[in-house]
């Protein structure tokens, strides 16, 4: 793509008789990747960054000591904060261009570009939080008494929970300067290379997106030629996906190390503000429940299909003899929509905003970002939404999800900068709530039991993914990240232990036949944000609960919902569950979650048997 490429609003090509899908207008960020007005902003970005270290470094604990350091410190972080909306916005740009079509090296070149250019206006910044960590505690605390410093007393004190794993500053330093050029990189070559890969499904060659789409194809035929796609293709790529994983996992290790972690995910705990005995227990009541979930709904599928086990290429397959159809666009707006604003008026005028001014990118184009996500940039401006949408029912829960992180993300943006970011774990509950809503209300439609027993199954299917696929995920990552600090993994050895977890996690009926020992190589939360992967079991568990209290009581609901919503990062996950009578640290929580999923799993037996 040239570089004076606009990003406008577009609609791609259809089939015919189908409907064209959205595009998404960037120019609410910036018209163009030769913009005057980007070129002006990263000028603009490297002064202020300069200005605002000459300003303030070395000099924090003489305001601290002024006084009205309350407000003088507050003036420092409002400054922070305007210049970390500049650089988020400019950032924000350059990902999603990059995202549009990684294959093209117009658009790589001016992700890397922008990457190195912020990195280094960004250096100059590091001192201030760095420097905010060693004032003294009571007089930053008696600072805040001023409201103005006050405000800002939720990020304050997340800053100063990372303060025991703070190095020297010019050890810091060198991590921020390095981060580019060494995790970025990496993460980049896994980026391009995924996107750029082929599969062979019957002499049709095709990226990802639409062979991983062919594995719900009603003909078995497809679905297996698919799975041997994929497994044929991951096989002959795994030593580069390999190398990537140990070399991303040593970095890890040795940030970790220096740091003083001591666990391989205790930095994403810190970073997720939820303590390690949550997740702990989470993790536990999840595997415990593999037998009640997951084993027994795979066996029951499995005899739907005839069979005693599945192949892997049938785990997510439409239910045999069911007649299926594609669902256009229009009619994924307005079911998704319809349910929103069943739920609440104000949350479905906020996700339709998404569609009225173009901010999402739904279709499938070679070299783009498979997957989804909902990419919230800065305050300033608002999020954007990527999808591959195909017409599936899993697209319209997956429109669901995004809408639901976009609309969690709008709410939030009034938190600022600095206090907008929520922890991945509340995150999630958002997106998963969006999915309940549009499931809930398409079963209350279900006009006959067959219908009924489809989307109930496609539901649990999809909390299987959620929670038990999420969790086996997180412990495949936890085994991989604990033997690399022994040495390199081989491609085998990884092999062995996404099998082993995966056999664990979906049981019997699962065949688990040769070439799905390379399936981990796709995921890309492994390679981007290692142990995201359970903040979707967190919010899953989370919003079963969430729901059984609307359920119970849901005068003024949506109201307390979307508070919490709004709250952003400045409240801890108990304080935020509190108005629901809720507490994740009670072990019993969990079950509550896992219950919602197992009385499904006990409705569809029983329409079974009836």
């Amino acid at each position: 793509m040239p570089g004076s490429a606009t990003f406008a609003p577009a609609a791609t090509a259809a089939a015919p008789g189908a409907e064209a899908l959205p595009e998404w207008n960037l120019t609410d960020l910036y018209s163009a990747m030769d913009a005057p007005e980007l070129k002006a902003d990263l000028d603009k970005a490297d002064l202020e960054c300069k200005a605002f270290e000459d300003a303030y470094k070395g000099k924090l604990a003489d305001l601290l000591a002024a006084p009205d350091a309350g407000a003088k410190l507050a003036e420092a972080v409002r400054r922070y904060e305007a210049i970390d909306d500049l650089l988020g916005r400019i950032a924000s740009y350059g990902s999603l261009v990059y995202a549009g079509d990684t294959s093209d090296p117009a658009r790589a070149k001016f992700y890397g570009d922008i990457q190195e250019r912020l990195t280094d206006a960004s250096t100059h910044l590091l001192f201030f939080t760095l420097e905010m960590n060693r004032l003294d505690d009571a007089a930053l605390e008696g600072a805040m008494a001023a409201a103005a410093l006050g405000h800002y007393r939720p990020w304050i004190e997340d800053l100063r929970a990372d303060k025991p794993y703070q190095l020297e500053d010019r050890i810091e330093q060198l991590f921020h300067e390095k981060s580019n050029p060494s995790r970025g990189a990496w993460s980049r070559l896994f980026d391009e290379t995924m996107s750029a890969l082929r599969f062979n499904v019957n002499g049709q060659e095709l990226a990802i997106e639409p062979t991983l789409n062919l594995m719900q194809d009603p003909q078995e035929s497809v679905r297996k030629a698919a799975g041997l796609a994929l497994a044929d293709t991951f096989g002959k790529n795994v030593r580069l996906f390999t190398l990537i994983t140990n070399t991303l996992a040593k970095d890890k290790e040795i940030s970790d190390r220096w740091r003083g972690f001591t666990d391989v995910a205790a930095s994403r705990h810190l970073a997720n503000r939820v303590e390690n005995e949550v997740v702990d227990a989470m993790v536990a009541a999840i595997g415990a429940s593999y037998p009640r979930l997951s084993h027994r709904y795979y066996a029951l599928k499995a005899k739907w299909f005839g069979k005693d086990k599945l192949e892997f290429w049938d785990r997510n397959a439409p239910l045999p003899r069911v007649a299926t159809r594609d669902i256009g666009w229009s009619e994924a707006r307005e079911t998704v929509l319809g349910a929103y604003r069943t739920f609440s008026p104000k949350m479905a005028d906020i996700a339709g905003t998404f569609f009225e001014k173009n901010w999402i990118d739904a279709p499938v184009r070679p070299g783009k970002s498979p997957g989804a996500f909902a990419h919230p940039t800065v305050p300033s401006a608002h999020p954007y939404v990527l999808l591959n949408y195909q017409g599936k029912p899993r697209d319209v829960m997956t429109l669901a999800h995004e809408l639901g992180h976009g609309v969690h993300q709008v709410l939030a943006a009034r938190q600022g900068a600095l206090m907008a970011p929520t922890p991945l774990t509340l995150a999630e509950t958002a997106s998963v709530f969006g999915e309940m809503l549009t499931f809930r209300r398409l079963l209350a439609q279900a006009e006959t039991p067959q219908a009924r027993k489809v989307m109930l199954a496609q539901k649990v299917e999809d909390m299987i993914n959620t929670v038990v696929r999420q969790t086996a995920f997180y412990t495949f990552e936890r085994h991989v990240h604990t033997e690399r600090r022994q040495g390199e993994l081989t491609a085998e050895r990884i092999g062995e232990i996404w099998m082993q977890v995966q056999t664990e996690s979906l049981g019997p009926a699962i065949h688990l036949s040769a070439g799905y020992e390379t399936f981990w190589t796709y995921i890309p939360h492994f390679i981007h944000s290692p142990f995201y992967v359970y903040a979707y079991a967190f919010g899953d568990c989370l919003v079963n609960s969430l729901y059984a209290v609307y359920e119970k009581a849901a005068d003024g609901f949506a109201e307390r919902y979307l508070a919490m919503l709004s709250a952003g990062g400045t409240k801890h996950h108990a304080e935020l569950l509190a108005p629901f009578g809720l507490d994740a640290r009670d072990p019993a929580f969990w079950q509550t979650g896992l219950s919602l999923i197992e009385s499904m799993i006990t409705e569809l037996e029983e329409m079974e048997a009836a």
